[in-house]
Protein backbone atom coordinates (compact mmCIF):
# COMPACT_ATOMS: atom_id res chain seq x y z
CA UNK A 1 0.00 0.00 0.00
CA UNK A 2 1.30 3.46 -0.89
CA UNK A 3 0.80 6.33 1.53
CA UNK A 4 -0.12 9.65 -0.02
CA UNK A 5 1.22 12.91 1.31
CA UNK A 6 -0.96 15.79 0.25
CA UNK A 7 0.40 19.30 -0.04
CA UNK A 8 -2.31 20.92 -2.16
CA UNK A 9 -1.21 24.43 -1.21
CA UNK A 10 2.07 23.87 -3.12
CA UNK A 11 0.36 23.77 -6.53
CA UNK A 12 -0.55 27.46 -6.31
CA UNK A 13 3.14 28.22 -5.78
CA UNK A 14 4.33 25.87 -8.53
CA UNK A 15 1.92 27.41 -11.03
CA UNK A 16 2.74 30.92 -9.86
CA UNK A 17 -0.87 31.64 -8.90
CA UNK A 18 0.12 32.93 -5.48
CA UNK A 19 2.76 35.32 -6.73
CA UNK A 20 1.60 38.87 -6.38
CA UNK A 21 2.01 41.53 -9.02
CA UNK A 22 2.73 43.96 -6.21
CA UNK A 23 5.07 43.48 -3.26
CA UNK A 24 3.67 41.44 -0.36
CA UNK A 25 6.38 42.88 1.90
CA UNK A 26 4.87 46.32 1.25
CA UNK A 27 1.19 45.41 0.85
CA UNK A 28 0.67 43.10 3.82
CA UNK A 29 2.11 45.30 6.58
CA UNK A 30 0.33 48.36 5.16
CA UNK A 31 -3.01 46.69 5.94
CA UNK A 32 -4.70 46.98 9.32
CA UNK A 33 -3.18 44.85 12.08
CA UNK A 34 -6.46 42.93 12.29
CA UNK A 35 -5.36 41.30 9.00
CA UNK A 36 -2.03 40.12 10.44
CA UNK A 37 -3.15 36.55 11.05
CA UNK A 38 -4.54 36.18 7.50
CA UNK A 39 -1.32 37.72 6.15
CA UNK A 40 0.81 35.54 8.48
CA UNK A 41 2.50 38.55 10.11
CA UNK A 42 3.50 37.36 13.58
CA UNK A 43 5.20 40.53 14.83
CA UNK A 44 5.70 44.18 13.93
CA UNK A 45 8.47 46.54 14.91
CA UNK A 46 9.18 50.17 14.16
CA UNK A 47 11.29 49.48 11.04
CA UNK A 48 10.65 45.83 10.18
CA UNK A 49 8.25 42.94 10.68
CA UNK A 50 8.19 39.14 10.95
CA UNK A 51 6.10 37.01 8.60
CA UNK A 52 5.69 33.27 8.18
CA UNK A 53 6.75 31.97 4.79
CA UNK A 54 3.58 30.74 3.05
CA UNK A 55 5.71 28.25 1.12
CA UNK A 56 8.16 27.19 3.86
CA UNK A 57 11.35 25.20 3.45
CA UNK A 58 10.58 23.73 6.86
CA UNK A 59 7.96 24.10 9.58
CA UNK A 60 8.54 27.39 11.41
CA UNK A 61 10.24 29.13 8.46
CA UNK A 62 9.88 32.88 8.98
CA UNK A 63 11.15 35.96 7.20
CA UNK A 64 12.08 39.36 8.58
CA UNK A 65 11.64 42.28 6.19
CA UNK A 66 12.09 46.02 6.50
CA UNK A 67 8.98 48.10 5.85
CA UNK A 68 11.05 50.18 3.45
CA UNK A 69 11.03 48.78 -0.08
CA UNK A 70 14.62 48.06 -1.08
CA UNK A 71 16.14 45.17 -2.99
CA UNK A 72 19.64 45.12 -1.52
CA UNK A 73 20.86 44.23 1.95
CA UNK A 74 23.67 46.76 1.76
CA UNK A 75 21.14 49.61 1.37
CA UNK A 76 19.58 48.92 4.78
CA UNK A 77 20.24 51.54 7.42
CA UNK A 78 22.15 50.64 10.59
CA UNK A 79 18.86 50.99 12.50
CA UNK A 80 17.03 48.62 10.14
CA UNK A 81 19.87 46.10 10.37
CA UNK A 82 19.85 46.29 14.17
CA UNK A 83 16.11 45.70 14.40
CA UNK A 84 16.20 42.84 11.88
CA UNK A 85 19.06 41.30 13.88
CA UNK A 86 17.09 41.59 17.12
CA UNK A 87 14.07 39.98 15.46
CA UNK A 88 16.20 37.08 14.22
CA UNK A 89 17.41 36.43 17.79
CA UNK A 90 13.89 36.61 19.22
CA UNK A 91 12.57 34.32 16.48
CA UNK A 92 15.25 31.73 17.18
CA UNK A 93 14.44 31.85 20.90
CA UNK A 94 10.69 31.52 20.20
CA UNK A 95 11.24 28.63 17.81
CA UNK A 96 13.49 26.86 20.34
CA UNK A 97 10.81 27.26 23.01
CA UNK A 98 7.90 26.13 20.84
CA UNK A 99 9.42 23.58 18.47
CA UNK A 100 12.84 22.60 19.80
CA UNK A 101 14.88 22.74 16.59
CA UNK A 102 18.44 21.46 16.71
CA UNK A 103 19.81 24.15 14.40
CA UNK A 104 18.94 27.01 12.06
CA UNK A 105 19.64 28.29 8.59
CA UNK A 106 19.67 32.09 8.57
CA UNK A 107 20.29 34.03 5.40
CA UNK A 108 19.40 36.39 2.61
CA UNK A 109 18.82 35.37 -0.99
CA UNK A 110 19.59 38.64 -2.77
CA UNK A 111 18.65 38.64 -6.43
CA UNK A 112 17.00 36.02 -8.61
CA UNK A 113 20.27 34.16 -9.37
CA UNK A 114 20.74 33.74 -5.59
CA UNK A 115 17.29 32.18 -5.23
CA UNK A 116 15.19 35.17 -4.19
CA UNK A 117 11.51 34.47 -4.82
CA UNK A 118 10.73 38.14 -4.19
CA UNK A 119 13.83 39.89 -5.46
CA UNK A 120 12.60 43.48 -5.21
CA UNK A 121 12.28 43.56 -1.42
CA UNK A 122 15.16 42.19 0.64
CA UNK A 123 14.28 39.89 3.54
CA UNK A 124 16.05 37.61 6.00
CA UNK A 125 15.07 33.93 6.24
CA UNK A 126 15.17 32.05 9.54
CA UNK A 127 14.62 28.33 8.99
CA UNK A 128 14.58 25.91 11.94
CA UNK A 129 16.31 22.57 11.31
CA UNK A 130 16.19 19.13 12.88
CA UNK A 131 18.46 16.16 12.34
CA UNK A 132 16.88 14.05 9.62
CA UNK A 133 14.51 16.76 8.38
CA UNK A 134 15.72 16.10 4.85
CA UNK A 135 14.94 12.72 3.43
CA UNK A 136 14.20 10.89 0.20
CA UNK A 137 10.99 12.89 -0.34
CA UNK A 138 12.93 16.07 -0.98
CA UNK A 139 15.65 14.58 -3.14
CA UNK A 140 13.77 11.87 -5.04
CA UNK A 141 10.14 12.90 -4.87
CA UNK A 142 10.69 16.69 -5.14
CA UNK A 143 8.21 17.00 -2.27
CA UNK A 144 8.65 18.60 1.12
CA UNK A 145 6.76 17.11 4.05
CA UNK A 146 5.72 19.68 6.64
CA UNK A 147 4.32 18.18 9.84
CA UNK A 148 2.44 21.27 10.98
CA UNK A 149 -0.12 23.65 9.43
CA UNK A 150 0.81 27.33 9.08
CA UNK A 151 -2.07 28.31 11.38
CA UNK A 152 -0.67 26.12 14.16
CA UNK A 153 2.82 27.58 13.75
CA UNK A 154 1.34 31.10 13.78
CA UNK A 155 -0.48 30.32 17.03
CA UNK A 156 2.75 29.14 18.65
CA UNK A 157 4.93 32.07 17.61
CA UNK A 158 2.53 35.04 17.83
CA UNK A 159 2.35 35.12 21.65
CA UNK A 160 6.13 34.97 22.00
CA UNK A 161 6.90 37.80 19.58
Amino acid sequence: MVDRLWTPWRMAYIKGEERHASCIFCDFPSQEEQNDEANLIVARGGLSFVILNKFPYNTGHVMVAPYRHTAEWETLTPEELAEIGRWSQMIMEALKETMGPQGFNVGVNQGIPAGAGIADHVHLHVVPRWGGDTNFMTTVGDTKVLPEALETTYGKLKPLL
